[in-house]
C-alpha cells in the first residue's frame, strides 16, 4: 500500500504555511510600477491602475496612498508612477511616486445649486399650461407632472413646489405650470394650484 504525500496543513485563502512563508519576503519586496488609472471609487476609497507591463497586471490603489499628493482620488486616465508590492490578490501600490494628469478624463465638476439654475430659467419659460399630479415622491423630493397638451412628462422639484407655497401633492390633481426644455427633458420652473 502506497502511503499518500503529506499536506501541508492550509491556512488563509488556501495557501500551504510554506508558500506564505516563502512569499512573506516577495510581498515585502516593493517594485516600481508604472501605468494608467481604469477606474477609482471614491465611495469606496479605492481603484486600479493598468500596469505597462502585463506581468504586474492590474494594481490596486487605496485612497492612503494618495494622501501625501494631497489627494484622496484619481481620475481615470492619469499615469501613476508607484511602488508595489505582491500581496493575496495582486500587486497593491505601496507608495505613489507620481501623477500625471495631463492624459485623465475631466472629472465632474459639481453642479451649481440647482435651485438658482431653475430660477434663471423662468424667464425663458412658457406661459401657464394645465398639468396633472403623475407621481410625486416628497422623501426624494421631486416627482413628475403630465402636460395636458400632449401627456409628455415633465420634471418637478421640491423646491419649485416650495416657492409656489404647495407642500403636498396627489396622483392625478390638477395643477398649472410654466414648462421649459432642460437638458434632460422638460422641467417645471414655476407650479401653481389650478384655479377651480
Amino acid at each position: 500500500m502506497r502511503a499518500e504525500p503529506q499536506r501541508a496543513p492550509l491556512d488563509r485563502e488556501g495557501e500551504t504555511r510554506e508558500d506564505q512563508e516563502r512569499g512573506a519576503g516577495v510581498a515585502d519586496a516593493a517594485v516600481a510600477v508604472s501605468g494608467v488609472v481604469k477606474w477609482f471609487d471614491v465611495t469606496r476609497g479605492f481603484g486600479f491602475i493598468v500596469a505597462d507591463d502585463p506581468e504586474h497586471g492590474d494594481v490596486l490603489v487605496h485612497f492612503s496612498v494618495l494622501q501625501p499628493h494631497g489627494r484622496r482620488t484619481l481620475p481615470e486616465g492619469a499615469r501613476v508612477e508607484c511602488l508595489a508590492t505582491w500581496r493575496q490578490r495582486g500587486m497593491q501600490a505601496r507608495e505613489v511616486l507620481s501623477i500625471d494628469l495631463s492624459q485623465a478624463v475631466e472629472e465632474q465638476r459639481p453642479r451649481a445649486s440647482g435651485r438658482s439654475e431653475r430660477v434663471d430659467l423662468i424667464a425663458s419659460a412658457g406661459a401657464f399650461e394645465p398639468v396633472a399630479v403623475k407621481w410625486f415622491n416628497r422623501l426624494k423630493g421631486y416627482g413628475f407632472l403630465l402636460r395636458a397638451s400632449d401627456g409628455a412628462d415633465v420634471f418637478v422639484h421640491m423646491e419649485t413646489l416650495r416657492r409656489g407655497g404647495i407642500e403636498e401633492l396627489e396622483p392625478d390633481q390638477p395643477m398649472r405650470a410654466r414648462v421649459v426644455e432642460g437638458e434632460r427633458g422638460l422641467l417645471a420652473v414655476v407650479v401653481e394650484r389650478a384655479e377651480a
